[in-house]
């Protein structure tokens, strides 16, 4: 019983290291301040490796007193070569001795740092010169490139690769004027980009997204799109986020129960188009298809139902959709897909437990799919709720049928199976 009390504990002790489990509000405390303390060590990584690589550099451009280093460096050794080579003994160092050399070895090391920083201050100023003018092009050929490209749709984004070539190119040609040893700065600067990309990825990744966007067009300021679990329309789209008006739906928990405005603005990062799914519209085709279900008991006249429904959206949708499903035909024509698309509402047929469903499909704008829903759902109720089809078209209502069986499980009124 012991041993196993004992592998018991064992197990629940190794549990930590692997995914966290939470039991109730302490164990998901627990997991909260265990997932903040991995957060807060991740961060302190990042910027350990950017101080690391900072520093390097730093040192690299200022350059190390090693000049004077390996003077102190060489008298000390040969002072010592000396005295052991004469056989008379080694003094001791007193304490004073100790202390007024260490602060002699700081004076030197900081009069070595500021030898090596005027030494450095003639190709810093050409390195400052030099990003002065990469940025006076780059704001340049920003502006002329939105003058000559005006409003087309991709122009932001092909200034700013511009923009970013400039400051590659001038950056490039600083790190070759300030560097001694292109070598170690090129490693230095990796070391940089390297450590920055890590501590910066969300940020990259919705640049990424946003160039993206700018060039395959996925959604622009206006479209209705759904981007994972945000549904709405595009209010603004910025170099890192997109913010859009929400829009409810039964599926999305809110005051508003179908697609329509909220009030409410959402912000989400542009790096969602490389991990998600977006779903647009209102792009290339403002139109969607929208169903209305009628059910309608089984014994009710099914031919006279779907031709008095068939009639009924005709009148209300019909005269909105031939155009649309026109361009809609010529859509999927041009890009080779089925090309049969009805101009008029069609009815379909479908089987519940104890009823039966009538579908109206219908082309609607994507924007307006509540109002005509609601027009066609009124149309429809007041027309069935007329005295002229109430022997045609029964409505449904709950059912519940009891049965009675038998000893041996069969109703009474079944009949008898001979037995052999």
């Amino acid at each position: 019983m012991r041993l196993s009390q004992f592998q018991t504990s064992r197990r629940r002790v190794r549990r930590p290291h692997g995914r966290l489990r939470a039991r109730g509000p302490v164990g998901r405390r627990a997991v909260a301040s265990v997932q903040q303390a991995r957060a807060r060590l991740g961060v302190f990584r990042k910027a350990s490796i950017v101080a690391v690589a900072l520093t390097s550099m730093l040192l690299l451009v200022l350059g190390s007193p090693e000049d004077a280093r390996a003077q102190d460096g060489g008298a000390s050794t040969t002072e010592d070569t000396s005295a052991s080579a004469s056989g008379e003994p080694v003094r001791q160092v007193q304490p004073k001795e100790v202390a007024r050399e260490a602060g002699a070895e700081a004076e030197r090391t900081a009069q070595g740092l500021r030898q090596g920083f005027f030494n450095a201050l003639p190709k810093l100023t050409v390195v400052l010169g030099t990003l002065l003018l990469t940025w006076l092009l780059a704001r340049g050929l920003r502006a002329l490139l939105r003058r000559v490209l005006g409003r087309w749709a991709r122009a932001d984004a092909s200034a700013a690769l511009v923009s970013i070539g400039v400051w590659l190119l001038g950056t490039g040609i600083a790190v070759s004027v300030l560097a001694g040893d292109i070598r170690a700065m090129l490693g230095s600067v990796g070391l940089v980009g390297l450590a920055l990309s890590w501590a910066l990825q969300t940020p990259i990744e919705s640049f990424t997204g946003w160039l993206l966007n700018s060039f395959q067009a996925y959604y622009r300021v206006g479209d209705r799109v759904q981007v994972g679990e945000v549904f709405g329309d595009v209010y603004a789209i910025d170099f890192l986020s997109t913010t859009v008006w929400e829009l409810g739906g039964p599926e999305r928990p809110g005051a508003v129960q179908a697609e329509q405005p909220t009030g409410r603005l959402i912000t989400f990062p542009n790096s969602e188009v490389l991990t998600g799914t977006v779903v647009n519209l209102t792009r290339d085709f403002p139109y969607v298809w929208d169903e209305l279900v009628v059910p309608v008991a089984n014994e009710s006249d099914l031919r006279y139902a779907l031709d008095l429904l068939r009639r009924l959206a005709l009148e209300v949708v019909g005269a909105d959709m031939a155009g649309p499903a026109h361009q809609y035909e010529a859509l999927l024509r041009k890009a080779r897909l089925e090309g049969a698309v009805a101009d008029a509402p069609e009815v379909f047929v479908s089987l519940a437990e104890s009823w039966t469903n009538i579908s109206i499909r219908y082309l609607v704008h994507a924007r307006q799919r509540r109002k005509w829903k609601s027009l066609l759902a009124e149309r429809v109720m007041v027309e069935l709720n007329q005295p002229a089809h109430a022997g045609h078209i029964i409505p449904v209502l709950p059912r519940q049928q009891v049965q009675f069986l038998g000893a041996d499980g069969r109703p009474p009124d079944a009949p008898m199976m001979r037995r052999p």
